[in-house]
This record gives structure tokens, sequence and C-alpha cells, in this order.
């Protein structure tokens, strides 16, 4: 499962050539690169992974709110590669 994260700073990163996706958490770095590499058709140069914990938190009512953890992985890409899901469409 791979879900591409779409906020300012991705965005931004795109530009760059690193592309943030939500990941399953118990993937590996090599898995992912291999599965990154075969969907989109690009070379993997480097992965890097992020995981958050679950938090728990009040709501507006006072209620406790368990948020689930995750995990998020940025691709660098070789030089001139690009994964069209990340540009900017202009008009």
């Amino acid at each position: 499962m791979i879900t591409p994260v779409f906020t300012e700073k991705s965005l931004k990163l795109a530009k760059e050539g690193k592309y943030t996706f939500w990941v399953n958490v118990k993937q590996d770095k090599m898995s992912l690169k291999a599965l990154i590499a075969k969907l989109f058709g690009v070379h993997v140069i480097d992965i890097k992974t992020v995981t958050t914990s679950g938090e728990t938190k009040k709501n507006n009512r006072g209620v406790k709110v368990t948020t689930l953890r995750g995990k998020k992985a940025i691709v660098t890409l070789k030089e001139g590669e690009k994964i069209d899901l990340f540009e900017e469409n202009k008009k």
C-alpha cells in the first residue's frame, strides 16, 4: 500500500526530485525501493523513512481520541526522472 502525500512541503520537495508517500509500517526500505521502481518505472537512489507513533489527544468535546501510527517514505530519484502524480497543472 502506497499513498502519495500532497502537502505544500511535499510538493516543494517533489520539484527537487524527492517524492513523499505514506507506506505500510511493516515495510522495509529494500521492498519499498523495488515496489516504487516497478510501479512508476523509475530508478530510486535513496529512501528515507519517518515513523510516527500513535497519540492520544482530546477533541473539542473533551473525548479522548487515538490517532493511528504511520510511516512516511521520502524517495529520491535519479536526476532527470520524475513521477507524474506530483506535477502541478498550470492553467
